[in-house]
């Protein structure tokens, strides 16, 4: 592994970041990433985090168009609630703060321990709960679904909207959309590998993969022979469609977990828009990369957004974040 020793990994790409990206202000002791220009006078702050290891997922896509800051934890443990409060005070300008929440038992109660704080120090505060994942009800980590790949396209569409001035009440109201319209489904070709561990987390034996793992490396929902990627999208898309159900365009995220190229990447998103077809579902957008990540397991995921005109227009505005960027 690319590291000097376990225990300094998140500190020392935080110091990584704060080298490669002068238009954020990162506080490696206290772990806050924050837009440099916070907070922004009559905005709305966004407010994400999770723990680290699924870069660029949420410290990646701070900056005009999505967050306001993120918070990592530690390797896939949840942030700290005064990581939170922090990042709060940082970047309220008296509009208020969205909470973006994936559901993780930790992230979920640190989350509503920081909203607390927060309101006890007159910051308005409301929280989205990120669900998105169809592959399993209670998982390891979870009491309900898991979320996953929604997560980057509230961030986004709720970013935009904020960035135009928009209220409260009404950030929180689409981001609840967003999450609402939103289905995923992933599969693991590997294990991942953690720091502190120095090997595989859990044992994927060659030549098998897991469908509907979790971004920890949470079992799915079984283990079969190893799949084309033809057979893959079936299966997954599926999956998302049976639940989701859409009856107009959707938005399309072909996500990797971290150590998939994007030949093979590409190549699966082939196979996604020609079961998308097949299925006679318009597709008005396709997003493919490595953009919530599982450290180094190699893998996908497929996360589909049942978007209308307005949700499109937002995810069409300008952002501009270490980890996506389009537009003026």
């Amino acid at each position: 592994m690319l590291i000097n020793v376990p225990e300094t990994v998140v500190a020392d790409a935080l110091r990584g970041m704060a080298a490669a990206h002068p238009e954020l202000t990162v506080d490696v002791e206290n772990r806050v990433i924050v837009r440099r220009d916070a907070p922004v006078a009559g905005k709305v702050a966004l407010v994400s985090g999770g723990g680290s290891g699924h870069e660029p997922l949420h410290g990646g896509f701070v900056g005009p168009g999505m967050l306001d800051a993120a918070c990592p934890g530690e390797v896939f443990t949840s942030p700290v609630p005064d990581q939170m409060l922090r990042a709060a005070t940082a970047t309220d300008s008296g509009a208020g703060v969205l909470f973006i929440v994936k559901n993780y038992t930790g992230d979920v109660l640190n989350f509503n321990m920081a909203a607390e704080l927060a309101e006890d120090e007159d910051i308005q505060v409301a929280t989205v709960l990120v669900n998105d994942d169809v592959a399993v009800t209670d998982s390891l980590f979870t009491a309900g679904r898991r979320g996953t790949g929604a997560t980057l396209f509230i961030e986004k569409i709720a970013g935009a909207l904020a960035d135009e001035g928009a209220p409260l009440d009404r950030v929180e109201a689409v981001a609840r959309q967003v999450n609402d319209s939103s289905r995923s489904f992933g599969v693991a070709l590997t294990s991942v590998t953690t720091p502190a561990k120095g090997g595989p987390a859990f044992d994927l034996p060659a030549g098998e993969l897991e469908l509907g793992i979790g971004i920890h490396g949470e079992p799915g929902r079984e283990r079969r022979a190893m799949m084309t990627s033809r057979e893959i999208a079936d299966f997954a898309v599926d999956a998302v469609l049976e639940d989701l159900q859409p009856n107009g365009p959707v938005l399309a995220l072909v996500n990797g977990t971290g150590a998939t190229p994007l030949l093979e990447l590409y190549g699966f998103s082939a196979e996604v828009q020609r079961v998308l077809a097949e299925r006679k579902v318009p597709v008005a957008r396709t997003l493919v990369g490595n953009y919530v990540t599982s450290l180094d397991m190699a893998g996908c995921s497929v996360t589909l957004c049942q978007a209308d005109e307005e949700l499109l227009r937002l995810w069409d505005a300008p952002v501009r974040t270490p980890g996506l960027r389009w537009g003026a």
